[in-house]
């Protein structure tokens, strides 16, 4: 018996020698560095033409991946729903229409697209009927042209393809209310974005709040800011979805006559039917009921779907485009939208109970687990990766590219979302002028102390799906950026 348990620890420790003596140079130095002290690391690179794994470092640990969880949000957008997929927002009316008058309510109908009015398409945009910057004319004048003069009823925000769970509850308390923890609902406007100018004066003096873009007149902000001698800013805006109240803390530079500060509107459907009420009535269409939206109207129990006639219709850009603005610029609200609407396709067990943003998940977990991916390293409560609660695996997320690369009938357009290092978006500092810029194509994700990088390195005729997370590291990130690069350049 002693001597099969020696046996047994011999063996083992043998495996344990054998597997680290894998383990190639550059890793061991960046695991012995002090900056990794108490961290964490997974690490993985497969040959896309064989699928061989040729470097790993503790590829099957769990870690924290930030914002390279929008690779699985995207793949999946693109696998289950095509590059060429528009989502429509969809102006109706109810009631009756005789001569000029509308004896019944306008709606503006969503389905989750995030894109409307964004400031990340361009407004010369000829594939569509109407432009996304400047649709609001367009309605205007598409309701003149259908003989609306007076409307007797209300001008309606029908945002109810989505539940009213605008943000994750397992986002942190400090991202809610800023410009990239903006929710995301059934109907969206602007990127949900609010921007904030400040005039700042000398330092040690509270900033002057001069106005907003846009107006919501409904708002309150509390202002405990202070100019500070500083390059740039370290303020925060935070507040709740569907709250009037905003608040702002930190510092910001001084003597300055208009800084901008940029937080979220707080429940974009509602501002939106303002928006529309606001157009038509600059118009000289009269309007007897106020603005409203659905999650309001099933507050007070006044919500009466009805049957209705279309007006005009507003689509987004291609897929394709919108999801290039997601791995290219990390955009939160366009991942967070695109999981909801993969949820809309799920069926609820008997007795289960989703949010918009769980259905979607489960939608992700239930197409990759029939890829064959091992299921068990992907946690996923958004599709953003705002939430520190998200999980992922460089073991996994390799296996996501793998097939990306190899199996999807996407796989050129999937690839080409992901911006180029050193030279686009997220990644155009990351490894710039070195042998890789322009040879790696990198979704990027960061965090307080937690930093990720994903997506395909081409050495010469060879390709690679790379991913790597590093947790809890002992550094700023900028350093740990850097020994990052070191790394990757050692390998590749």
């Amino acid at each position: 018996m002693e001597i099969s348990r020696k046996i047994l620890i011999s063996i083992l420790a043998f495996s344990v020698c054998g597997v680290y003596a894998q383990i190639p140079q550059p890793i061991k130095q960046f695991m012995r560095s002090d900056k990794m002290q108490g961290a964490s690391f997974s690490f993985q690179a497969r040959d896309i033409e064989n699928g061989e794994i040729v470097y790993a470092y503790d590829p099957d640990r769990i870690l924290t991946p930030a914002s390279v969880m929008k690779l699985f949000t995207t793949a999946t957008a693109l696998e289950l729903l095509g590059e060429e997929t528009c989502f429509p927002t969809t102006l109706q009316y109810d009631g009756e229409l005789n001569d000029g008058v509308l004896y019944g309510n306008l709606y503006i109908k969503g389905s989750g697209d995030p894109t409307l009015g964004s400031a990340h398409f361009s407004p010369d945009r000829a594939t569509y009927m109407y432009d996304q910057n400047n649709f609001m004319p367009e309605w205007v004048f598409a309701i003149r042209a259908a003989g609306i003069r007076k409307i007797t009823g209300s001008v309606i925000a029908d945002e109810s393809i989505f539940d009213t769970e605008g943000i994750s509850p397992k986002w942190l308390m400090e991202d809610l209310g800023s410009y990239y923890g903006a929710g995301s609902y059934g109907l969206s406007v602007f990127d949900n974005i609010l921007k904030i100018y400040l005039a700042t004066g000398p330092p040690g003096h509270s900033p002057v709040l001069t106005g907003t873009e846009p107006a919501i007149a409904s708002l309150r902000f509390h202002n405990y800011l202070v100019s500070s001698r500083t390059t740039g800013d370290s303020s925060l805006v935070v507040g709740f979805p569907y709250a009037d109240d905003r608040f702002l803390y930190g510092t910001v530079p001084p003597n300055r006559e208009k800084y901008l500060l940029r937080g979220d509107i707080p429940d974009p459907p509602l501002f939106l039917a303002q928006y529309l009420y606001e157009s038509l009535t600059e118009d000289g269409v009269e309007i007897q009921g106020k603005a409203t939206n659905y999650r309001l109207l099933s507050l007070a129990g006044q919500w009466n779907p009805t049957k209705r006639t279309e007006i005009v219709t507003t689509y987004s850009p291609p897929l394709t485009e919108i999801l290039q603005i997601i791995n290219e610029r990390s955009h939160n609200l366009f991942a967070d939208a695109l999981i909801k609407m993969l949820g809309l396709s799920y069926k609820p067990k008997q007795g289960e109970v989703l949010s918009s943003f769980g259905k979607g998940s489960r939608v992700v977990e239930n197409y990759w687990r029939s890829k064959g991916l091992d299921m068990h390293a992907l946690h996923m409560v958004d599709g953003s990766g705002l939430s520190v609660t998200n999980k992922l695996s460089a073991g996994i997320t390799c296996a996501l590219l793998y097939y990306m690369a190899k199996k999807s009938p996407y796989h050129d357009s999937f690839r080409e979302t992901l911006p180029r290092a050193g030279m686009e978006g997220s990644v155009r500092n990351f490894l710039k002028g070195s042998s890789l810029q322009g040879h790696a194509r990198l979704k990027s994700g960061s965090m307080s102390a937690i930093k990720g990088y994903a997506g395909y390195i081409t050495k010469g005729e060879k390709t690679y799906a790379v991913s790597l997370f590093v947790n809890n590291y002992n550094c700023n990130g900028r350093e740990i950026t850097m020994e990052l690069e070191k790394l990757l350049l050692a390998l590749f």
